[in-house]
């Protein structure tokens, strides 16, 4: 019989939000990852049981990212040989562009944090999250982590120095969702966008930023809608994705605010001023992509403010 212990969810999350590539992203209610944490029976962290994962993820806590955040804070706190058991229960896709690899890596430090009761905030052990699931892209970068962990709107200022803050969200703002069952891998999507972009360009999107963030503050619709327009990735990424620009023009139609890629994809979000524009977008896609018979996931959810939490 193994020894009660405690179990911690971390949800997903949508990155770059059109306008903020790998500094801006926002947590999902759902889906997510749900990881377990108790005593060992042997020195060290040992990672005893994956579900949902069909054996594509290690065992090695080296290797995995809900296992690396979480050794990497033993390795602060000088507990790495503190016999503790970890289980990981994958709740979500992976390749799907919401932050797979993030809500293992957040779900893993959070939950080790907590069964220590190190007395740790979230901001201080966003270092060891990042780190995790710098394991899966090779990259540094705390759009996704942030928001899993942390929850809320969140704008990186520098990654690396995990300068962030969480942007007020506007009463009545949520987001539809919908996934294609395609798998894009995030090393491979960052790996076709071009190393320069023509400067013209960086400053439209640095103009829809700024006003975004404005719009967010001052509860501002109208101004979050001629925002969100990614002249930068996008473009570069919707190849990608089957049937992108016909799901955008349903998106907009419905009412959608913005419609954009979520992360390296396939995955798409639309940001929506009411739950009815939501559902219409989902009602949308669903006919779209049952016509051309891709099957697909949608869902619907507000900002999650909470990020990862135990239960």
């Amino acid at each position: 019989m193994s020894k009660p212990g405690i179990k911690v969810f971390a949800p997903a999350s949508v990155a770059n939000v059109a306008v903020g590539f790998d500094i801006l992203g926002f947590a999902l209610e759902r889906p997510g990852d749900e990881i377990i944490v108790r005593e060992g029976t042997k020195p060290g962290l040992h990672i005893t049981d994956i579900r949902g994962a069909g054996g594509r993820l290690s065992y090695d806590v080296q290797k995995n990212t809900a296992g690396y955040s979480a050794w990497r804070l033993l390795e602060s706190l000088g507990e790495t040989q503190r016999p503790i058991e970890m289980e990981i229960h994958k709740k979500m896709p992976f390749g799907s562009g919401l932050g797979s690899s993030a809500a293992s890596a957040a779900g893993g430090v959070f939950a080790v944090s907590e069964f220590l009761r190190t007395g740790l905030s979230k901001h201080e052990i966003l270092r060891f999250a990042v780190e995790g699931e710098q394991l899966a892209d090779g990259a540094f970068h705390a759009d996704n982590v942030g928001p899993s962990l942390l929850g809320g709107m969140v704008l990186i200022r520098d990654n690396q120095t995990l300068d962030f803050k969480k942007l007020h969200v506007p009463h009545g703002l949520c987001v539809a969702v919908i996934y294609p069952h395609i798998e894009i891998l995030t090393r491979e999507s960052r790996g076709i966008l071009k190393r320069e972009v023509p400067f013209a360009d960086v400053i439209i999107q640095s103009g829809n930023l700024g006003a975004f963030v404005a719009a967010m503050y001052t509860s501002d619709f109208d101004l979050i809608r001629r925002s969100l327009r990614d002249v930068l990735v996008e473009p570069q990424r919707a190849h990608l994705i089957p049937h992108f620009y016909n799901m955008k023009e349903l998106a907009l139609g419905a009412g959608a605010l913005g419609f954009s890629i979520s992360g390296a994809g396939p995955s798409m979000f639309a940001l929506c001023d009411n739950t009815a524009k939501a559902e219409a977008v989902i009602e949308a896609a669903e006919k779209l992509y049952k016509t051309h018979k891709i099957s697909i996931n949608t869902y619907f959810s507000k900002i999650n403010q909470e990020g990862a939490i135990r239960f």
